[in-house]
């Protein structure tokens, strides 16, 4: 039998968490948004042709947001859910597993902390990506929980197929979110089959592939995102910042093209925009980048094999800075906009701009990308032992393989671009110091005789 107070503080900390959503709902309130975001906005408004930009899963999402709420702060209404959902999910199952009070506030504690709190109401798609990612480890740590329980196959099957959707969107919602997604299925996997055979791999594998391919398709097909060939940007980047102006001047493709590469090189140079090129210095024509990618990529594949030393060094220059020079931090409240939007509560934006950035300056490793790369590497090396030794290591690697993903394909060295490796590797520690003493993932009041056919139960079902 189940004592009361177990029961009760399984209450408190959904009330905590209900709190903090709520708090957190009040002070980005309508959302902060910057250009981008608010570009996404307007399509999902329809003032603005949906393109692939950026991800159209998003301002689909939103749009089905406004369509039933008609208010564009639905959206950070809902990633608040999301993540205080995620994270009071994960807190629950650490304090039935652990019987720690202070361990599984602690993990509530982890979404209060500078380094994650400075974005959980700002619209990005690599906000999404990370809470995406988080919702579905909290799945992966329901698994840990059920594990010494008979748990029904579809409610199994069922609670995976919520995590694996999740993992869906967050590659979806940026493409390469793929590098952090694999580790975290491999742990979803493993948290609810301890032993998996090859049966439950590949009925895994093909649920992901499945809920990953039909939305894209479906997108692609029946939604029609006008193509912007965004690829080419990076593409762009390495040809102003590798080829020097003389080889740019003869470079073949169509004078008006070549001009604009040259002058494009030459601004940059004189600025001092190491990357970004598309929109610190290149001379955009009306239609984009469309009439030009073609010939930018066939001039990158051409030169960039003839550059090779040139390009890695260019390429490793700018993934250093965003370890060791990581910027953008935070995002002051709501860009200048035509839609009429502002932050609803300037002295709780005011104040949350005090508390970030008064931690980056006094714990600035927190928002550096070295720090979250060595923890990561840290944790996926040593992830200690104990209970939640297999989903620290998932993180680790998770993280590490997302900040590593950058290094061919980084367009600029903010600190988004580590967003998630900073909430995994911060809860990953967490979870090293709660682990310790820890033996199996056998929750409090299980019986022995559930904890024996723990294995059983698994190869059966």
């Amino acid at each position: 039998m189940v004592h009361m107070g177990h029961v009760r503080w399984s209450w408190v900390l959904c009330v905590i968490a209900a709190a903090c959503c709520l708090a957190t709902t009040v002070v980005f309130a309508p959302g902060y948004m910057s250009p981008d975001s608010l570009d996404q906005l307007r399509q999902a408004m329809g003032r603005k042709p949906l393109t692939d930009w950026h991800p159209p899963v998003l301002s689909l999402v939103w749009r089905a947001l406004l369509a039933v709420t008609g208010s564009a702060a639905s959206m950070a209404v809902l990633q608040s859910v999301v993540f205080w959902t995620a994270l009071g999910v994960t807190a629950w199952c650490v304090w039935e597993l652990t019987a720690r009070r202070s361990g599984s506030l602690a993990v509530l504690g982890v979404g209060l902390t500078p380094q994650v709190l400075t974005f959980v109401g700002v619209v990005w798609k690599d906000v999404h990506t990370a809470f995406a990612l988080l919702a579905a480890t909290a799945v992966a740590f329901v698994g840990l929980r059920l594990r010494g329980r008979r748990t029904r196959r579809a409610l199994r099957w069922g609670l995976f197929g919520v995590g694996v959707l999740f993992l869906a969107y967050a590659m979806l919602v940026r493409k390469n979110a793929f590098f952090a997604a694999i580790p975290v299925f491999a742990m979803l996997v493993l948290a609810w089959w301890p032993r998996p055979g090859r049966r439950v791999w590949t009925l895994a594998t093909a649920a992901l592939v499945v809920a990953l391919v039909v939305p894209a398709v479906a997108i692609s097909g029946i939604a029609r995102p006008v193509q912007t060939k965004q690829g080419a940007q990076i593409m762009l980047d390495d040809l102003v910042h590798v080829l020097t102006v003389k080889e740019l001047r003869s470079a073949d493709v169509s004078p008006d093209l070549r001009d604009r590469l040259v002058v494009a090189a030459r601004k940059c140079a004189r600025i001092h925009s190491l990357s970004d090129a598309y929109w610190t210095c290149y001379d955009r024509p009306a239609d984009g980048l469309v009439g030009d990618s073609g010939q930018i990529t066939s001039l990158w594949l051409r030169e960039m094999s003839g550059h090779v030393p040139g390009y890695l060094q260019y390429r490793l220059l700018l993934f250093t800075r965003l370890l060791f020079q990581t910027g953008y931090p935070y995002h002051p409240g709501v860009s200048g906009n035509d839609l009429g939007l502002e932050v609803t509560h300037a002295r709780l934006e005011e104040a949350l701009d005090t508390y970030v950035n008064g931690a980056v300056a006094d714990l600035r490793p927190l928002f550096r990308g070295w720090f979250w790369l060595t923890l990561a590497l840290v944790l996926a090396v040593r992830p200690g032992r104990g209970t939640f030794a297999m989903p620290v290591r998932a993180l680790g690697i998770s993280s590490a393989a997302y900040v590593l993903g950058y290094l061919p394909i980084m367009p600029a060295t903010n600190y988004r671009y580590v967003y998630w490796p900073a909430i995994a590797c911060t809860l990953g520690l967490l979870l090293v110091l709660l682990g310790r003493g820890t033996t199996s993932s056998t929750p409090a009041g299980t019986t022995d005789q559930a904890a024996r056919s723990r294995g059983l139960e698994s190869l059966t079902q």
